[in-house]
């Protein structure tokens, strides 16, 4: 690497700019002979803070993106947005705020059976990842979120994600209030829920 001033500031952004998915501090250093990119990382970010394009950390990963105040001007008038089920989005959340988790968990804060399709959708989406198996009797497969969910949903971290009080003012929780309440070590009195049907998901 040039030791002129600014060199390794340049070096990192075309890096950043010719990356093709976000990349980690580890990985960019690796890239520039282990040169210490933390600091240049956020001098760059203050630098591209006011501009069109934004450099952002999501997830421990830095990538460039559209300032979000200007993304309505690229949007194609084609584009259509990714909609998913109910039962989708309820699965998506409990795996964010419990990660990770296993399916039979997912049912159980849900109160009814999730379809196997229902999980499929969202791993294809690149939202959530296989992240091993529980070390109980059967090893069910455990699922977490991903970068992408971050960098999709405009979250830095998990600690970013709404409240539960939210969660439940928008329907997201209903209505397994109880066993939500119960797992989450919250009272687990009667909430006025009515019992589950236990009817798997129509994907």
């Amino acid at each position: 690497m040039s030791e002129r001033p600014g060199d390794l500031e340049r070096a990192v952004e075309a890096t950043l700019f010719a990356a093709e998915q976000p990349m980690t501090e580890l990985e960019i250093s690796a890239h520039l002979e282990g040169a210490s990119v933390g600091p240049v990382l956020e001098r760059l970010a203050e630098l591209y803070s006011e501009r069109g394009i934004n450099l952002v950390e999501r997830g421990g990963r830095w990538h460039f993106q559209t300032a979000a105040d200007l993304a309505h001007l690229l949007r194609r008038e084609k584009e259509e947005p990714r909609r998913l089920s109910r039962a989708a989005t309820e699965a998506l959340a409990i795996i964010a705020y419990h990660e990770p988790v296993s399916r039979a968990e997912i049912e159980a804060i849900r109160g009814v059976q999730t379809a196997k399709g229902t999980l499929d959708v969202l791993l294809e989406a690149g939202w959530i990842r296989i992240a091993g198996r529980r070390e109980v009797p059967g090893r069910p497969t455990i699922y977490a979120t991903t970068p992408d969910f971050l960098t999709h949903f405009g979250l830095q971290s998990r600690r970013d994600l709404p409240g539960i009080e939210e969660l439940r003012a928008a329907g997201l929780l209903d209505p397994v209030e109880e066993a939500f309440a119960v797992l989450t070590g919250g009272d687990d009195g009667d909430t006025g829920a009515e019992s589950p049907s236990g009817e798997e998901d129509a994907d």
